[in-house]
């Protein structure tokens, strides 16, 4: 852990805290155990995990990726788009349905975006809304249908997984890719079910043997329901049309979706950053890449230093776990009556007092992408000389969420 810090300290020295920075090195090792996990199935990239063009087009340059998940239609225009270097990728699946009408509206008269981005749908309204925006049998929009994965062992009553799209039988995915079919103006191209409840939650949260065991339970029959029903939603959809791919996964769950026939590629993205989150899976082994620096500029009694800045919660339901984590040097955590603060962050524990004023912390954030929306640049570190930075989203000045 002291070389790391050191190497890291090294490559930034020139860079005035707060900064953010991602090691190469674990980046590029993360990803090559993503396309091991997959086994030959092609990996796409999970753009809102990355949210940094520079490192999404290093990652689809590497074997085994192919395509991007875009989180919104916005974002998809823009990856699509011919630049000085071409598009970020002309394979890109929104994973979110859209009641975007400009963006549709930017979709659907033009031929070459209907042609590389896939819009996600799960109700005839969101078909009406993309013919309402001029969809052209010329040059049609793309469609996937999403599908439930949530687990219900006693029907509706008790719901595992997140509240994603209504579709969950075969009759209702046929159903609905008859809805499309009948549209001249949609094309459907793909079918997606991602497994929430197996690819985004550890099955070794650390301290809790009972839960470990409990999720590990749900999850076990949670993929068996799934690849049973996912054959047959494939198999009803086939009937009415042809799909070009069948998207499922996560990174908590590549090794084991791609043991599915009817599963033509997966998704991944938190897996190339390795943020906390995703220490506690046991088939994931990836290490931390993206990090973030903070200088401490107090030292308020023995056994604390207090960072500047810090308050970068993640998403999702409220807790502990959405905080980000002090990562170096080891030992340091936060205090119980301040934890990460907009303006400062206590830090306690015996290395506190190996730390002077000037001297940086070195954090983890607890989900991917989301650290960019904090910061302009990623540093990159990249052997022994000094980073080199490349924009994230927020420095190219666009902000979709």
């Amino acid at each position: 852990m002291t070389r790391a810090r050191d190497r890291l300290d090294a490559a930034t020295r020139h860079l005035e805290p707060p900064f953010a920075a991602v090691d190469m090195a674990a980046f590029r090792a993360n990803a090559a155990d993503l396309v091991r996990r997959a086994g030959g199935t092609p990996v796409r990239v999970a753009s809102k995990s990355v949210r940094c063009r520079h490192l999404l087009r290093e990652v689809l340059a590497l074997p085994g990726f192919s395509g991007v998940m875009a989180y919104t239609l916005p974002e998809a225009l823009w990856l699509a788009a011919d630049g000085p270097d071409g598009p970020v990728s002309d394979d890109v699946l929104v994973a979110y349905p859209t009641a975007d009408r400009a963006a549709l509206a930017r979709l659907a008269a033009d031929p070459v975006a209907a042609a590389r981005i896939t819009v996600m749908v799960d109700d005839p309204a969101h078909l009406d809304m993309i013919a309402a925006a001029g969809a052209d049998p010329a040059h049609p929009v793309r469609v996937c249908l999403d599908i439930d994965t949530s687990w219900q062992p006693l029907g509706p009553r008790l719901r595992i997984g997140a509240l994603r799209s209504p579709v969950r039988t075969p009759e209702q995915a046929a159903a609905l890719a008859r809805a499309v079919a009948a549209r001249p103006g949609l094309l459907l191209d793909g079918l997606m079910a991602y497994e929430a409840q197996i690819a985004g939650v550890g099955d070794a949260p650390p301290g809790r043997p009972l839960r470990a065991r409990a999720v590990r339970w749900v999850q076990r029959h949670s993929r068996t329901e799934l690849a049973r029903r996912r054959a047959a939603l494939v198999r009803a959809v086939r009937d009415v049309a042809d799909l070009r791919f069948v998207n499922g996964g996560g990174t908590g769950s590549v090794h084991t979706t791609v043991r599915e026939r009817a599963v033509t590629e997966v998704a991944a993205g938190s897996g190339l950053y390795q943020p906390a989150l995703f220490d506690h899976y046991r088939g994931v082994t990836a290490r931390p890449a993206a990090l973030f620096a903070l200088p401490v500029v107090r030292r308020p009694r023995r056994g604390a230093v207090t960072a500047l800045g810090g308050g970068y919660p993640a998403s999702g339901a409220p807790g502990a776990d959405r905080l980000p984590v002090p990562h170096l040097p080891a030992g340091l955590a936060y205090s119980g009556t301040e934890g990460a603060g907009e303006v400062q962050t206590p830090l306690l524990g015996a290395a506190a007092d190996t730390l002077a004023i000037g001297d940086r912390v070195w954090f983890r954030h607890a989900k991917a992408g989301e650290l960019c929306e904090r910061f302009s640049e990623l540093h990159l570190v990249d052997g022994p000389g000094a980073a080199t930075a490349v924009p994230t989203y927020r420095g190219e000045g666009r902000a979709f969420l």
